[in-house]
């Protein structure tokens, strides 16, 4: 009797322990996830060797301009923001956004903005006007001045290469915050 019973448990447990790590594969898969970012493209927003908490749900709504998102490339993940939407004529001018002709204030610029400024350069080299296609965004890191994104490399982003959108940094607890 006392096998019996020891052995169901111990099934009891196992089937438990297989449904917790189905749901939790289901829940990274799908709905959210943590990476880690590489690099120095996203400062000051985003540091090197930070955790970021990404929300995977925004396939059922669509991205904005200004959101902080992770796309999936050919050889590593990438996180930048989103500049331009599709149908955006994008153009950059003496360090001033337009989109679609119309100025865009960037105030996650200032920082960078002010060191550009006292190496004598600008921290966005001008371009276009360049049209983004339909299901797709154009991306840019907030450290333009050593950031590979929809300008030198990445070019136009699928709207399907689109992983999540960036919601909190998680590591390290000291800089615990949110990503807006």
């Amino acid at each position: 009797m006392d096998g019996s019973n020891s052995k169901m448990e111990l099934l009891g447990w196992g089937k438990s322990l297989l449904i917790a790590a189905g749901i939790a594969v289901i829940i990274r898969t799908f709905l959210f996830s943590p990476y880690i970012v590489e690099g120095a493209s996203m400062e000051p927003t985003l540091h090197n060797e930070e955790k970021i908490f990404v929300n995977k749900m925004n396939y059922v709504t669509s991205f904005k301009r200004g959101d902080v998102v992770i796309i999936k490339g050919p050889a590593k993940n990438y996180v930048k923001r989103i500049i331009g939407l599709p149908g955006d004529k994008i153009e950059m001018n003496d360090d001033q956004l337009l989109i679609n002709g119309e100025p865009v204030k960037e105030s996650y610029l200032t920082e960078n903005r002010k060191a550009a400024e006292e190496m004598g350069s600008l921290l966005t080299g001008n371009f276009g006007p360049i049209s983004v296609p339909a299901n797709h965004y154009f991306v840019m890191g907030d450290n333009r001045l050593k950031s590979m994104d929809s300008r030198n490399g990445l070019g136009f982003i699928k709207q399907t290469a689109i992983i999540g959108e960036s919601e909190f940094v998680i590591f390290p607890f000291s800089n615990i915050r949110n990503v807006k």
